[in-house]
C-alpha cells in the first residue's frame, strides 16, 4: 500500500467517524452549527449547541484498538488547544454563549459488525 493510499484510507475513516458522531449527537438533541472549522491555530471537528451551551467536539475514529483507544489519543495539550479554538470560533462567529463544553466522541469501526460510539461530555 502506498503512503497516498494509506492517507486516503485514514482520511475516509475520519470523515466516516465525524459523520457518525454528528448523527449521534443530533440524535441526542444537539444542534450542529459547524463542521471542520479551521483557522491558523487548528481545527474543530464539530461545533454544536446543547441547550444554551456551546459544545466543541473532538472526534477520534479507530479501526482497531491496536494503538490504544480513541480516548487515549486526546491529551491535555489537545484539550487546551480546543478551548482556545472554541474562543476563536465564538469571536469569529460573533455569538454570545453562556458556557463552552469540550466533548469527545470516540468511535471504533471494526472490520465486522457495527461501529461502537462512545460520547464523553466535558473532557476538560
Amino acid at each position: 500500500m502506498t503512503s497516498s493510499t494509506a492517507a486516503a484510507i485514514k482520511q475516509a475513516l475520519g470523515a466516516y467517524g465525524e459523520t457518525l458522531a454528528a448523527r449521534h449527537l443530533v440524535g441526542q438533541g444537539m444542534v450542529l452549527l459547524d463542521r471542520n472549522w479551521r483557522c491558523e491555530a487548528g481545527e474543530i471537528d464539530l461545533v454544536l449547541r446543547d441547550g444554551d451551551v456551546l459544545v466543541v467536539c473532538e472526534v477520534k475514529t479507530r479501526s482497531s484498538l491496536r494503538y490504544g483507544t480513541p480516548h487515549e489519543a486526546v491529551t491535555d495539550i489537545k484539550v487546551a488547544r480546543l478551548r482556545r479554538l472554541a474562543t476563536r470560533w465564538v469571536a469569529d462567529r460573533g455569538v454570545a454563549v453562556r458556557d463552552i463544553r469540550i466533548d469527545l466522541v470516540g468511535i471504533v469501526r471494526p472490520r465486522r459488525g457495527s461501529s461502537l460510539v462512545d460520547h464523553v461530555r466535558g473532557i476538560g
